[in-house]
Formats: C-alpha cells, sequence, structure tokens
C-alpha cells in the first residue's frame, strides 16, 4: 500500500479508467431503461384506451352505493322520529313509532328504487 496501490491491484492510474465490463454493464443498462420506457408508454397508451374510466367507474358505484344506501337509512330514521314524536305529543306508545317506522321503511325503499332507475318517478308515464 505504500507504493499506492491498493489491495485490488490497481493503481492511481488505473482506477479512474471503467473496465470492460463496467462499460458492457452501463450499456446494457441503458437498452433495458431505453425498453422499460417503451413497455410502460405501451402498457399506459393501452390502458388509456381501453379502460379509462376502469378507477372512475368503480369510485362512481362506490357512491351510488353510499347513495343508496343513505336514501334507506333515511327514510327509516324519518319515519321513526316523526313516530316517536307522536307518541310523545298523543301518549300513543308504542303504536306511532311501529306505524311510522314501517312507513319510513317504505318510504326508503320506494326512494332507493327510484334512485337505482327501477322506479320511474313519475307514475302519469305508465298512463
Amino acid at each position: 500500500m505504500a507504493n499506492g496501490t491498493h489491495s485490488n491491484g490497481r493503481g492511481e492510474g488505473e482506477r479512474n479508467k471503467p473496465p470492460a465490463d463496467e462499460a458492457a454493464l452501463s450499456a446494457r443498462l441503458d437498452r433495458l431503461k431505453h425498453r422499460l420506457s417503451e413497455v410502460r408508454n405501451n402498457r399506459k397508451n393501452q390502458t388509456d384506451q381501453s379502460g379509462s374510466g376502469a378507477a372512475s367507474a368503480n369510485a362512481s358505484a362506490m357512491a351510488r352505493g353510499f347513495r343508496l344506501s343513505s336514501e334507506l337509512i333515511a327514510g327509516v330514521l324519518v319515519g321513526a322520529v316523526i313516530g316517536w314524536g307522536i307518541d310523545r305529543l298523543f301518549s300513543t306508545s308504542p303504536w306511532g313509532l311501529i306505524v311510522f317506522f314501517l312507513l319510513g321503511f317504505t318510504a326508503g325503499v320506494i326512494n332507493v328504487m327510484r334512485a337505482a332507475g327501477v322506479a320511474n318517478r313519475d307514475a302519469s308515464d305508465r298512463s
């Protein structure tokens, strides 16, 4: 080590020059980067053409599911609150709660069917 060589046998002048193996390796690495970028661009183009709305369709389906479930829950809760209020006002416990709970459930199911597109919003279209 006193004469300027290290344990790998290279001197100061040889250390700055890359060996042929490293040059070949970097050339292969550059070719691989180029091929990978081409493959990524091709895949991106294919997904843009075929599945452009796949992520948005999943988000849209989830949003629709939340809307439908909230329609049903809101109908039931509003019916139950109205029934509870009538029971408190007229002392008819538990009949007001039972009747309006069922009416709220029915209204919630009808709202879900309308929102899902199963039932028409206007019954006059049928006649």
